[in-house]
């Protein structure tokens, strides 16, 4: 853990590594889904390093939290394009706060689940970013900074999506975050709110 001691408190960030590094491994077979779960859980539940580190200790890919980056207003626009995540939320739900990495497309599949998503403190791995929410019975809620561009173009049967409207003031360079799926009985919803702390 080089000069970290294990008693040193983490944050989202770290936590979310983690989370990649064991979904990533849960893809190639290389730990159970069961595995996965329990993994998740104690991920979300860490408190330390010493919480997290045991948790990919056997993964050759394992490798140690980042330490987080300083938080940002939540229009910074990052260097990696290509990124994706995907995630299958199931009679469950998905939350990402704080300092994270919006990737370039990420895609949710809820089914009697959802996602939380707040944007105000993420960097944004591309200029745009395509956000895919296909709902069935489900939702999503999402919240973005003040200087993000949304473009909604989701379709709704039996459910809705809703999201601010075209903000003329914003710049060229500001990020755009496009939102797309389906929602069958089911809703996405975006709202844009000054960041955190303000």
């Amino acid at each position: 853990m080089d000069d970290r001691t294990p008693e040193l408190r983490i944050g989202d960030a770290e936590r979310h590594d983690v989370t990649e590094i064991l979904r990533r491994a849960a893809g190639e077979g290389r730990i159970t889904l069961d595995e996965l779960d329990e993994r998740l859980e104690a991920a979300y539940a860490a408190r330390t390093y010493a919480d997290l580190v045991p948790l990919t200790a056997d993964l050759p890919l394992a490798q140690r939290p980042a330490a987080p980056p300083a938080p940002g207003p939540g229009n910074r626009v990052g260097t990696q394009p290509g990124s994706s995540e995907r995630h299958l939320c199931i009679l469950s739900g998905l939350e990402r706060k704080g300092v994270w990495t919006m990737p370039e497309q990420m895609t949710v599949v809820a089914f009697m689940g959802g996602a939380d998503l707040d944007l105000r403190q993420a960097t944004f791995a591309a200029r745009e970013c395509t956000l895919v929410i296909n709902a069935v019975m489900g939702g999503a809620s999402i919240r973005v900074g003040p200087g993000v561009n949304v473009v909604m173009e989701g379709t709704a049967i039996m459910g809705g999506f809703s999201g601010p409207g075209h903000d003329a003031s914003l710049g060229p360079d500001a990020p755009t975050l496009r939102i797309k799926g389906f929602a069958l009985m089911g809703g996405v919803d975006v709202n844009r709110r000054p960041a955190i702390g303000r």
